[in-house]
């Protein structure tokens, strides 16, 4: 007879980040306040992250945990961001503080006049954010430095990050293993134990 295997609590859930209540540049731990597809109320969120910056899109994996001291919370195993796509997503990111010279107000302007192009004009046409009332040469050039150095820093953490990539061992494993016939003590285990072991 198979015993049956347990019901997986893994649930994926994806939304729009409305707030970065917490996060460790050091280790990448974050606390986040999402937006999720079919739920009423912001849903927090923890687990690892790179960088994270309101108004992201994260998709994410891992099962509903309840904190004593936080209430509800879903707890990631693993978390993927992606660059907003949508007007609101992205006046939220750009406003977020994480791009020096840009702040809630500048976000709004630079969204009303490009839209969701926003992105494409600080990277490829930097120039045009002059078009921008209140933008000027300085502005703009200290927008455009602290894109390339969030950029920079971006993917020297993702590129660090994938260095120690962790695993998990999911479901059984064997690890076979044999023993000289002399040998007293041995625990038969999955794993190998070297406890109490003697040579008779």
């Amino acid at each position: 007879m198979n015993p049956q295997a347990e019901p997986s609590t893994q649930e994926v859930l994806a939304g729009l980040v409305e707030r970065v209540t917490y996060h460790n540049g050091d280790n990448g731990f974050c606390v986040l306040r999402i937006k999720a597809r079919g739920h009423r109320d912001l849903v927090t969120v923890v687990g690892h992250a790179a960088t994270i910056a309101a108004g992201e899109w994260v998709t994410a994996s891992g099962e509903w945990i309840n904190d004593r001291t936080h209430g509800q919370q879903f707890k990631t195993r693993f978390m993927r961001t992606s660059a907003p796509t949508s007007i609101d997503g992205i006046e939220k990111y750009l406003g977020s503080g994480m791009i020096r010279g840009i702040g809630p107000v500048y976000a709004k302007k630079m969204v009303k006049a490009f839209g969701e192009k926003v992105f494409d004009i600080i990277e490829a046409e930097p120039d045009r954010l002059r078009e921008v009332t209140g933008i000027g040469q300085v502005r703009a050039k200290r927008i455009t430095d602290a894109w390339a150095e969030q950029k920079r820093l971006a993917e020297a953490l993702h590129k660090r990050l994938w260095e120690f990539v962790p695993y998990w061992l999911t479901g059984q494993f064997q690890s076979p293993h044999a023993w000289r016939a002399n040998v007293q003590g041995v625990v038969n285990a999955s794993v190998i134990v070297f406890w109490n072991i003697t040579k008779g």
